[in-house]
């Protein structure tokens, strides 16, 4: 019976915890969605001793569970309610332990006012497409400016607000004041053209558009496009000090600067007088300290300068000595080397005489006589030494001369032709011609026979 082939198991798949699953599933969620807006009514409102706050959201198909942490809670100003139709922006989790889908909530508000909300984001990303909070277009704030305007409700508290801060701050600068409404419906417009007229006029530094809190219903005309274009196009620095701190307009980001309240736009825009009291007043300090400064080193100056100031007749002394002594030294000068120079033409007038013609002729010629005397004495010695010597050189020679010889009687016979001495008979023939040399005289012979003996 043959065996049958084992059968591979399977690899398990991947096994997950449900702390792992959770965890995963919850990092997921998390970096899938950003903040978001969600919208419903409250429900299961409940407030544990912990301080958060728990609740749900529903709509007319499902519901999904949200928490309030505590840190949060005092920044809303009110907590949720059941049965309240809200708009709120969370951060979408899950809770680890129990599994439970939810939502972090970061800020609520009434339903109505985020239909507001959204229609400011959507305004807002238009203008920002447009250019308009763009830095490069912010103008500078003048740093004392000589008047500023106030585009305000001359009725609110904002004003009262601005009016007391420049009294504290600043009262010397000028204010003027441009009325117009900032709540209800005719509010863009009437904001829009004060700011406008304002621009047009010209007759502040820099403009302050105002007012106070309140929900985002009561700043809306502050959201308007009409508005933010107006500022936009304002040739005068505006600054907006619009609500309370946490509170943003369109006309916040399209201002040159925006400030938390009014209050805070008058400071922006007003120096401080305690301040600039105290910086002239370090200013005249310092400027006190260089110009003692510098009339120290002006008084020393002038007192080196007098130092080295002289009389003009103890110059006209000092100058005439100087003169004397100069003219002392130049006649020592000239003096000793009038010295030096008859010195000098002294030594070469002795060596000038001494290589005088005359004087060198003189003794060249006493030292020629001498020489030719001596020659001729040398020279008469050394003949008559060279006579002797001849003389006996020649008796000498005439031992052995063969004059001698032929004295004797004996002849001397040479070739006629080649001048040869002939010593034999067989170095002649018949008729050749020889001389004989005697002892006085010479004879020319033809030989006529030969004798061998």
């Amino acid at each position: 019976m043959r065996a049958k082939p084992l059968t591979p198991i399977p690899k398990p798949p991947e096994v997950y915890t449900v702390s792992q699953l959770n965890q995963q599933v919850k990092r997921l969620l998390e970096d899938c969605f950003p903040e978001i807006w969600v919208e419903g009514e409250v429900s299961n409102v409940s407030r544990p001793a912990s301080g958060h706050c728990y609740f749900s959201l529903k709509d007319q198909h499902a519901h999904i569970r949200c928490a309030l942490f505590r840190t949060r809670r005092p920044l809303l100003g009110q907590d949720p309610t059941d049965g309240n139709h809200v708009l709120v922006r969370a951060r979408v989790t899950l809770y680890e332990a129990r599994g439970d889908f939810q939502l972090v909530v970061q800020h609520i508000e009434d339903a109505g006012e985020g239909m507001l909300r959204r229609a400011f984001e959507t305004l807002k990303r238009k203008l920002e497409e447009q250019g308009l909070f763009d830095p490069q277009h912010k103008k500078a704030l003048p740093s004392i400016p000589s008047r500023v305007g106030i585009i305000t409700s001359p009725s609110g508290a904002a004003l009262r607000d601005i009016l007391s801060t420049f009294r504290r701050r600043f009262p010397a600068v000028p204010l003027l004041i441009y009325p117009t409404s900032v709540q209800g419906a005719a509010a863009a417009t009437e904001i829009a053209a004060a700011v406008r007229v304002a621009g047009t006029r010209d007759e502040c530094d820099v403009l302050i558009l105002a007012r106070g809190g309140g929900s985002l219903e009561d700043l809306w005309p502050f959201n308007e496009e009409s508005v933010a274009k107006a500022i936009f196009d304002c040739p005068i620095p505006i600054v907006s000090g619009v609500g309370h701190e946490t509170d943003f307009t369109i006309a916040d980001f399209v201002a040159d600067r925006r400030a938390a309240t009014p209050s805070a736009a008058a400071e922006l825009t007003s120096p401080d007088a305690t301040e600039l009291t105290t910086t002239v007043s370090r200013l005249g300090q310092n400027l006190t300290r260089q110009a003692q400064r510098r009339l120290e080193q002006a008084f020393q100056h002038l007192d080196w300068v007098a130092k080295r100031i002289v009389h003009p007749q103890l110059r006209l002394i000092n100058a005439e000595q100087r003169r004397t002594g100069l003219c002392r030294r130049l006649s020592a000068t000239v003096l000793n080397q009038g010295q030096q120079r008859r010195g000098v033409l002294m030594q070469m007038g002795a060596r000038l005489w001494r290589q005088n013609p005359s004087a060198q002729l003189g003794i060249s010629r006493t030292q020629a006589d001498a020489w030719t005397t001596r020659m001729s004495g040398a020279v008469n010695l050394h003949l008559e030494r060279r006579r002797h010597r001849l003389a006996a050189a020649a008796g000498r020679l005439h031992g052995v001369s063969p004059l001698a010889t032929l004295e004797r009687g004996y002849a001397l016979v040479t070739d006629a032709d080649s001048g040869h001495v002939i010593t034999e008979t067989r170095r002649v023939k018949r008729r050749d011609r020889v001389h004989v040399r005697l002892a006085r005289g010479r004879l020319e012979c033809i030989i006529d026979e030969i004798l061998e003996h």
